[in-house]
């Protein structure tokens, strides 16, 4: 199946997953095809592609995900061929990124780098999260303007606690 990854910077970038008979997974990504294996495991995805194993952590609902991994946070818009066909006869839209920034673990807010009022770019550091003694930088997902900021450093939060709204 093939599904365009779009990010907000407005690159796009075709990704075909291939389920073989044999039960193995190939992914091609502009042309260049990798062995993939991927265990799923309540949001956490482990991914081994050519023998490299990344730790996924997705976050959102399809088509619009946020992907952390290494601590770094990354957003996405992901359709399927289908998806797009669909989303084209019923003349939808759609922009990259949600308003409202969650958190995508159980922490502390180490730092809000952030007011309201602010004007920021999407990939925008809003707040760090502390859990597992990594610290995680939570940045926003799109343009727009912060309209309102959930956390004060030292606050503990939960997987989904409101962080950031922005609107615009």
């Amino acid at each position: 199946m093939r599904y365009h990854v779009k990010f907000p910077s407005g690159e796009e970038v075709p990704v075909d997953v291939i389920h073989l008979p044999t039960g193995e997974v190939r992914v091609a990504v502009n042309g260049k095809t990798l062995a993939a294996d991927i265990l799923d495991t309540e949001g956490a995805v482990s991914v081994r592609i050519d023998g490299r194993m990344v730790d996924l952590l997705i976050e959102g609902t399809p088509p619009e995900v946020g992907v952390v991994t290494r601590g770094a946070r990354f957003y996405a818009k992901v359709e399927s061929d289908r998806l797009r066909e669909m989303s084209a006869a019923l003349g939808a839209k759609s922009q990259i990124g949600e308003g409202l920034i969650t958190s995508p673990m159980n922490g502390r807010v180490l730092k809000v780098l952030v007011g309201e009022g602010d004007v920021i770019a999407a990939g925008t550091p809003l707040v760090v999260v502390e859990a597992m003694k990594m610290e995680n930088e939570i940045l926003a997902s799109r343009d727009g303007k912060v309209a309102r900021v959930f956390v004060t450093p030292g606050s503990a939060v939960e997987s989904g606690a409101k962080l950031v709204e922005i609107e615009g």
